[in-house]
């Protein structure tokens, strides 16, 4: 229980602390800058140091070199008349030189490399940084600590009639908020013992916090710097030099430890988005997991069809698995082939053996699904993973190139490509391709015009984006025939070879199709000897669970739920990570002997579809977004489920950069040579 507590509550700490780093940084900054200004304005001096002093604040704050940066603040501060918000400043300087910028800085995304840089001096400043923040850390919280106690204690002293030195807002104490400082007597000196010996630390930084009023706070107000030093105790906690660490010290040696061979074993195949769910839900367990994939890296499939069309590079959209769980010790990740499974005797088959599991999480989505014409498979790609999409654009990008040095009878099959599906990734894929078209190559041919290449979009139904509100569907529709594409809708693909395709009888010279038009499940239903639905899904209960299956559970694609107020939950990628942090709910609940939680019930968020160039359609139940702000909002939302801050990063650049100037970065023919 108590290693359990230990890892929630370091877990919390690692989610705040750089965020908390970066609010002081910039609160801080913010307010030294402005304290600057108006001393330079007073003065009209303007001499080296002043400048030096000036700029100081600005790489606090962005968090480059901000350590020297803190030391040059702490040293112009000495020349300004002490007081309480000056003390403030000082106190948070003073935990950014000892502790560091944290992990939202500059600094921080450079510390491992600036321990090996060729540059003189970089390496010894480096491990003299991380000295500091070992060394210096305990005593800093522990001065903390007693300085805000003593801040209380002369509160409580003054409320009781004892005569002391200890008296708020004297030079070397801050005042306190109004509410604190009308703490009963009696409360207020309990508060600041258990702050002075650190015990019950975090508890009565909280209640503190509480108190402090936050309306019309500003940053010259000397409440919000309360609130930030309690919430340093709050989230960093009391440090070494404390009663609570020592009592946890005492009671961790005392229990037993952990032996993570005898624990459960959880076997998680898949590392897709159900998969990663469910391994980063168990984190805190106590169990030991393996994750198995046939792939080293997790992909974020959404913006799989913007690689195919040149947009992004694959790196852009997938992170190794292992980078994901680098923090997670219960967690191994297996690269290899699972071939099978044996729920009698509750082993996992694998191409290079057997891995025996006493819960089982199958998270191996779908595949493509030609409805039995396995044999278009080679002539007309679908769309599931890097692969697929490097193919795909390696078709595309080589039709252009072959069309300028074809006889103009082939001319037009080179610049003809048809998408079969107009489901969200046919959309997509041939909005994406009409634009590659229509600005992506401009003045680069010189026999052809690849403004007039031919887009086609086939769909069997009646409308495209058969999921979305029927106004939606024809927004699409709109969209897609604005920017060049032919939509036949009602259509069925009825033959497709290398050379041709044929449209409900129509025959076209074509030498790109792509598929879009369905998936099928996994092979799990085989592997785990069940029924499957028509899709090929596997069918789980109420809880995930397969029935008459112990321990095993099915998410994603994988499997098929009423969990969608009776619907099935559709195959989407939030739908399969509600279902995967639902499961390791649920087996958390088992492990600890807990009532099972209450069954697993899809929450659609919305569903999103982009068309073009700032066109895209948005679907929130009640409200529904279309044009510009739809595809503001649909980049939003995908720059911020992906995974990874460099992603993140890369993906707004690229997108930014091809916004402005129209040009694809990642146009690269790789992988195969040419093909006549």
């Amino acid at each position: 229980m108590i290693r359990r507590w230990t890892e929630r509550s370091r877990a919390v700490t690692e989610a705040l602390r750089p965020w908390l780093d970066l609010v002081i940084r910039l609160l801080v900054a913010k307010a030294f800058l402005v304290q600057q200004m108006h001393v330079m304005m007073e003065t009209g001096a303007i001499d080296p140091w002043a400048v030096l002093a000036g700029a100081a604040p600005i790489l606090l704050a962005v968090g480059l070199l901000a350590r020297p940066a803190a030391v040059i603040m702490l040293v112009t501060m000495a020349s300004m008349p002490v007081g309480d918000l000056r003390l403030f400043w000082a106190a948070l300087l003073l935990r950014v030189v000892i502790m560091g910028p944290g992990g939202v800085s500059i600094d921080y995304l450079l510390q491992h490399g600036a321990q090996s840089v060729a540059l003189p001096g970089a390496a010894p400043l480096a491990r003299a940084g991380t000295w500091l923040r070992e060394a210096g850390a305990p005593v800093y919280q522990l001065a903390l600590r007693l300085w805000m106690a003593a801040a209380l204690a002369g509160v409580a002293l003054a409320a009781l009639g004892v005569t002391t030195s200890m008296r708020p807002g004297s030079a070397w104490l801050p005042g306190l908020p109004s509410m604190i400082a009308t703490l009963p007597p009696s409360l207020a000196l309990i508060a600041a013992v258990m702050l002075a010996a650190g015990a019950g630390t975090q508890i009565a930084a909280r209640i503190l916090l509480i108190l402090v009023p936050f309306s019309q706070v500003g940053v010259g107000d000397d409440r919000l710097y309360w609130a930030l030093l309690l919430a340093c105790l709050v989230v960093f906690g009391p440090g070494r030099l404390s009663i609570d660490a020592a009592i946890l010290r005492l009671l961790t040696r005392r229990a037993p430890p952990l032996d993570r061979a005898q624990m459960p074993h959880v076997v998680v195949v898949g590392g897709g988005f159900g998969g990663v769910s469910a391994v980063q839900g168990l984190r805190h367990a106590a169990c030991r997991i393996t994750l198995i994939d046939r792939r080293n890296y997790h992909l974020f499939q959404p913006l799989l069809y913007q690689v195919a069309t040149a947009s992004l590079s694959p790196a852009d959209i997938a992170t190794p698995v292992r980078e994901l769980f680098r923090g997670q010790d219960n967690v191994r990740v297996l690269l290899g082939e699972v071939t099978g499974v044996d729920p009698v005797a509750r082993t996992v088959l694998l191409d290079r053996g057997a891995i025996p599991y006493d819960h089982l999480v199958i998270a191996t989505g779908a595949e493509h699904s030609y409805f039995g014409r396995e044999e278009w498979a080679a002539f007309a790609p679908g769309l599931k993973s890097i692969e697929n999409a490097t193919a795909i654009r390696r078709r595309l990008l080589t039709a252009f190139e072959e069309a300028e040095a074809a006889d103009p009878a082939d001319r037009a099959a080179w610049l003809t490509f048809v998408i079969v599906g107009g489901g969200p990734t046919g959309v997509e894929l041939a909005g994406a391709i009409a634009e590659l078209a229509r600005h992506g190559f401009e003045q680069e041919f010189r026999t052809i015009d690849p403004a007039k290449a031919r887009v086609i979009l086939v769909q069997s139904a009646s409308r495209l984006l058969p999921t979305f509100p029927e106004p939606l569907s024809a927004e699409a529709l709109r969209a897609l025939r604005h920017v060049g594409v032919d939509v036949q809708l009602d259509r069925k693909v009825e033959a497709v070879d290398a050379e041709t395709v044929t449209i409900s009888g129509t025959v076209l010279a074509v030498r790109t199709v792509l598929w879009a038009a369905g998936v099928k499940a996994s092979p799990a239903a085989v592997w785990l000897g069940v029924a499957p639905d028509r899709a090929g899904r596997v069918p789980v209960g109420p809880d995930l669970a397969v029935p008459g299956l112990m321990g095993v559970y099915g998410v994603g694609d994988t499997a098929v739920s009423d969990g969608w107020n009776g619907a099935s939950v559709p195959g989407l990628a939030p739908a399969a990570k509600q279902g995967g942090a639902y499961v390791a709910k649920v087996i958390q609940a088992i492990l600890e002997g807990r009532p099972a939680p209450r069954p697993f019930r899809y929450r659609h968020r919305g569903s999103l579809a982009t068309i073009g160039r700032q066109s895209a359609v948005a679907d929130f139940g009640v409200v529904r977004f279309r044009g510009p702000l739809a595809w503001w909002l649909w980049g939003a939302a995908h720059i911020a489920f992906l995974v990874g801050g460099r992603n993140r990063i890369t993906v707004m650049i690229q997108w930014l950069w091809a916004y402005l100037t129209f040009r694809r970065g990642t146009r690269l023919i790789t992988d195969a040579p040419r093909q006549a």
